[in-house]
């Protein structure tokens, strides 16, 4: 246990400093999650003195491409130094960012599968709702994934996993090189049909943030939900 929070903690630091050194200010507060195949990096506190400017004048699009385009530049050189501290290969890197809260999310997979069975669901959260909570609000947005698994990283992390959730206009304009451009329609969308669905009721937690991110060459997408730790009550 002190091995893996050291590790968590160098993982933590070294977001930490990557983000001040490329934006000119680090993160308040980093938490890593480690479950193989999976690590989330979950930040708080985070907008540089020039995107709050941007911000300020309602130029949200312009952060987000211009972190975007930040961390596609840097993914190798995040993954490389992931594996250097964890000893955990992870092959694939995604992104997201809450501006309104300062916060953002990394969400870092391996290339072996993972097994749901090895990711139990706690007492009191309903499997079966939340996967047809999450259906309704696909089909909403796009289509019903062909399959949703859940895996719980901890008591306040849990990873969604959708697989053939693209539609035929959406692969068409990934096709002809708006990939960024869909993301930043998807993701108000979907963010504002996750917040109406009563996932919380489902999970019998309170949901704190919600981020996603997709690999549109595979057909998937993953959520991530930061939960608060305590269990409520189902309602009836």
């Amino acid at each position: 246990m002190q091995e893996e929070r050291s590790v968590q903690s160098e993982v933590s630091g070294y977001i930490s400093n990557l983000l001040r050194q490329h934006f000119g200010k680090g993160p308040t507060s980093v938490y890593v999650t480690i479950k193989r195949p999976y690590i989330t990096i979950h930040f708080r506190g985070f907008v540089s003195p020039m995107e709050k400017i941007l911000l300020d004048k309602g130029e949200w699009k312009r952060v987000l491409e211009t972190r975007g385009f930040m961390f596609n530049a840097l993914k190798p050189e995040i993954l490389n130094e992931i594996l250097n501290f964890t000893q955990l290969e992870f092959t694939e890197l995604y992104a997201d960012w809450n501006l309104a809260h300062k916060t953002g999310m990394f969400i870092g997979v391996m290339a072996n599968e993972a097994t749901p069975t090895a990711y139990e669901w706690p007492d009191g959260a309903h499997q079966e709702s939340f996967h047809a909570l999450i259906e309704q609000v696909n089909e909403a947005a796009e289509r019903k994934p062909d399959r949703i698994e859940t895996f719980w990283l901890s008591n306040r992390t849990l990873l969604v996993k959708r697989s053939g959730i693209l539609v035929g206009i959406e692969k068409a304009l990934i096709e002809d090189g708006y990939v960024e451009i869909l993301k930043l329609t998807k993701r108000p969308l979907e963010q504002q049909l996750l917040k109406d669905a009563p996932l919380s009721d489902a999970l019998n937690r309170e949901i704190i943030e919600a981020f996603m991110d997709w690999n549109f060459d595979q057909d998937l997408g993953y959520i991530v939900f930061v939960l608060k730790s305590e269990i409520r009550q189902s309602k009836k």
